[in-house]
């Protein structure tokens, strides 16, 4: 029978480099595969090679094809990738300055009608077709559990959102073979549901169908080998930009199992080594740290405060009536359903959100809108968020140094000389989160996982009052999210900062994190306040 994909020993690269010299693979009907690796290790490279995005170059003359897939031309990706690059043109096509109004930009609906026969992004004031007005019908838009937002703008939809409608306009494109990236980060836990019952639904009929058959493939890729359909029968796995395991599923989770056994034997160590690093760092950055700042810090002074908050659009509210304080050293776990308000909480706080004006909050003991400026508020924030990551993908070409400086600045890229004792700051902390050696890489560079890694540092490097983290883990490897995680319980136990933290993730949970915001939209109150 012959393969859906054959690659035999073949090299990826494009005109810049080559990124894995040898791989050699074989995807056949009846097989549903997982593509597994850690930040940086091929793993996308090798995604992207299938999705055309890169070359498969052949490393041996040979009369046979080195590379052949049924599928080429007709792949698609969905990923954290796809979903910050369409919130960046939603931006770059944003046209409020030169309207009377906001600009909404494109709506779930228009979005996805664009696959059937709708104008594209630059045409989007254009009549839609008439089959965009049957959408809720249709059964890829149920599958994807999207019939609810396909009237609300991109811009306005959380991550989990904008990542079930691009798989929902995906699987409408009716491309042969569909690239699941990491595809549960950040989703609530009907969404995961939604997501699950989709992939076994999907899978199942790619594995009970023919090799001639249209139905559509999916290969399902990971950064950790966590919350795996059932329906997976073979793994793929890359390290160190090479193929370091490929074979069936029970054979892979055996050896994942030694691994963890082994590693378990170093974790006390590695968690030791890493705190006295960081204690080392904090006891350094006293020198970056003016008298007037420590001055600022009162160790009573309520940080945050929110009074009968309400925040909304198109009469919808999405914050009803929220009332909310963060004393210091009071570590805070938000969570909640996609959608229900989390982001825009955040928002607030960071004055992202201009309906901060049109309520009572108040933050280091200034109410908002009493004369101080951003930057009175944001040196006394580090900042972690989906907004920041994409604001940083547009400045892409900076260094990594440069990058982890500009958090003592609150600037997007760096726009004055770094200090001898700024830069030797940042390469103790690019050590610490493990890129030592890399501090004159570009952002732009670096795997979406290893962006977010490089975020969350900046975020920390002026110890400042509250550290707001919005999904941080987004995009990590294994080990990559336990030396963050291990990270920020570090700099809680400094209690010099604050921690706010959004996570779907109940393992991501931080032992300090003893208070709970629970948002619950469409009940009243809309919010809980729990405690562990």
């Amino acid at each position: 029978m012959s393969a859906f994909i054959s690659i035999k020993h073949c090299r990826v690269q494009d005109l810049r480099r080559t990124y894995i010299p040898e791989i050699s693979w074989q995807m056949n009907a009846g097989e549903a595969w997982l593509v597994i690796g850690a930040n940086n290790s091929g793993k996308d490279m090798f995604l992207r090679a299938l999705a055309g995005e890169k070359d498969f170059v052949a490393n041996a003359i040979s009369s046979d094809r080195q590379f052949c897939s049924v599928f080429a031309g007709s792949t698609e990706i969905v990923s954290l990738e796809r979903a910050a690059a369409l919130i960046e043109e939603e931006r770059d096509l944003d046209e409020t300055d030169y309207m009377n109004r906001l600009d909404e930009g494109r709506t779930g609906r228009r979005f996805i009608a664009e696959v059937l026969g709708g104008p594209d992004a630059k045409h989007r004031n254009l009549p839609l077709p008439p089959i965009a007005s049957r959408l809720e019908t249709m059964p890829e838009v149920k599958l994807c559990g999207v019939e609810g937002i396909l009237e609300r703008g991109l811009k306005y939809m959380s991550t989990g959102e904008i990542r079930r409608t691009l798989l929902c306009r995906a699987l409408l494109s009716k491309k042969k073979l569909l690239i699941l990236s990491d595809p549960f980060a950040g989703l609530d836990v009907q969404s995961r549901q939604i997501l699950r019952e989709f992939f076994q639904t999907i899978v199942g009929r790619q594995l009970r169908a023919g090799a001639d058959d249209d139905t559509t493939r999916i290969i399902l890729a990971m950064e950790r080998y966590t919350e795996i359909p059932e329906t997976i029968t073979h793994v793929l796995e890359f390290a160190n930009n090479a193929v370091s395991f490929c074979g069936i599923r029970a054979d892979y989770e055996k050896l994942l199992s030694e691994r963890e056994n082994e590693k378990q034997k170093h974790r006390s160590e590695e968690k030791s080594a890493l705190a006295d690093a960081f204690n080392q760092i904090t006891e350094d950055a006293a020198l970056l740290i003016s008298d007037d700042y420590a001055d600022r810090v009162i160790k009573e002074q309520t940080l945050i405060q929110l009074n009968h908050v309400n925040v909304g659009w198109d009469g919808r509210l999405v914050l009803r009536d929220l009332n909310w304080s963060v004393l210091p050293n009071q570590h805070w776990l938000i969570r909640g359903p996609n959608g229900s308000g989390k982001t825009t909480l955040l928002e607030l706080i960071t004055g992202d959100n201009k309906q901060v004006y049109a309520n009572d909050v108040w933050l280091f003991g200034h109410k908002r809108g009493t004369g101080e400026t951003i930057w009175d508020i944001k040196q006394n924030l580090g900042i972690v968020s989906y907004r920041l990551h994409v604001e940083y993908r547009m400045v892409g070409g900076t260094d990594l140094l440069r990058v982890i400086v500009s958090g003592f600045h609150d600037s997007i890229g760096l726009y004055q000389p770094p200090t001898d004792i700024e830069i030797a700051a940042a390469k103790k902390w690019l050590s610490l989160a493990g890129f030592s050696g890399r501090e004159n890489e570009s952002f732009s560079s670096l795997s979406y996982g290893e962006q977010r890694a490089i975020l969350i540092i900046r975020a920390a490097v002026k110890q400042p009052k509250v550290l707001i983290l919005d999904e941080p883990c987004h995009g990590l490897d294994e080990n990559y999210r336990q030396k963050i995680l291990d990270l920020l319980e570090s700099i809680a136990e400094t209690k010099t900062t604050t921690l706010l933290h959004v996570t779907h993730d109940p393992g991501e949970a931080l032992p300090c994190e003893k208070h709970i915001l629970e948002l619950r939209p469409n009940e009243v109150p809309m919010y809980q306040i729990l405690t562990n």
